[in-house]
């Protein structure tokens, strides 16, 4: 069960070639605890950038390259049209029409623009903190925060309208968030003055994703696919940030 939940989970969440096929999206619908899973390993191949021998601006561009590389723009995508729901006066109902929008307007162009510059800035404040394995280490933890947040909505989320997000979001309960907290729990397993950054770099993740969930129950509705994507790349920028402030005053 867990061996097809993870090959749904990695097609789902990456470009990789996992193989999966419609028994492991159904395995991976129920058990969300691959979502920190495959953070450890987007983090991983996407956080080696921060630990070459480069300039720290180009292993910021090698960063952001491999990482979009490996997720894709699937969940940049939900970003933009989030974007542009929050710029649309009106009810829900038309908040969601704008989701189903191919069209990026300016909110969407704005967010997805605002994010990325945010991620840049605190993959190089990871670059440049001055140990390789640290910086390794907050990317790494950031990235597992990110998708703990995409559980959290699963888990506690109700689903917006019919798409691909009330196909994850309502197959959990609350409960299945423990066995995520265990999984996500080792990003943090550190010894000198690492652990704090490292906390606070997991704990923005689910942080943001709790932001982004009440405005998403307030304005749209529930929890959509495009809600999870965004509280993915969020959750992502923000956590690198909050890592390196942490590693700098602590």
């Amino acid at each position: 069960m867990m061996a097809s939940a993870l090959r749904g989970a990695v097609s789902f969440l990456t470009r990789l070639p996992a193989g999966g096929d419609a028994a492991d999206w159904e395995a991976f619908r129920r058990v969300p605890a691959t979502f920190p899973a495959v953070g450890y390993l987007v983090g991983a191949l996407a956080g080696l950038a921060v630990v070459l021998p480069i300039p720290a601006a180009t292993a910021v561009a090698t960063y952001l390259v491999a990482l979009y590389l490996l997720t894709g723009l699937t969940h940049a995508d939900g970003l933009a049209d989030l974007g542009d729901a929050a710029a649309v006066h009106g009810d829900a109902e038309r908040r969601r029409a704008v989701l189903k929008d191919s069209a990026t307007g300016v909110g969407g162009a704005l967010a997805l623009g605002v994010t990325l510059l945010v991620l840049a800035f605190g993959a190089l404040g990871a670059a440049g903190i001055g140990s390789g394995l640290a910086a390794f280490r907050i990317v790494v933890a950031a990235e597992v925060g990110a998708k703990v947040g995409m559980a959290l909505l699963v888990c506690l989320g109700d689903p917006g309208h019919e798409g691909l997000g009330s196909r994850l979001v309502g197959e959990s309960a609350p409960a299945d968030l423990v066995l995520v907290a265990a999984l996500a729990l080792p990003a943090i397993v550190a010894v000198g003055g690492t652990l704090p950054a490292l906390a606070a770099a997991l704990l923005a993740g689910p942080l943001v994703a709790l932001l982004v969930k009440r405005w998403a129950d307030r304005r749209l509705g529930g929890i959509t696919g495009d809600v999870l994507g965004a509280a993915n790349e969020l959750g992502r920028a923000t956590a690198l940030h909050a890592g390196v402030v942490v590693w700098t005053l602590f």
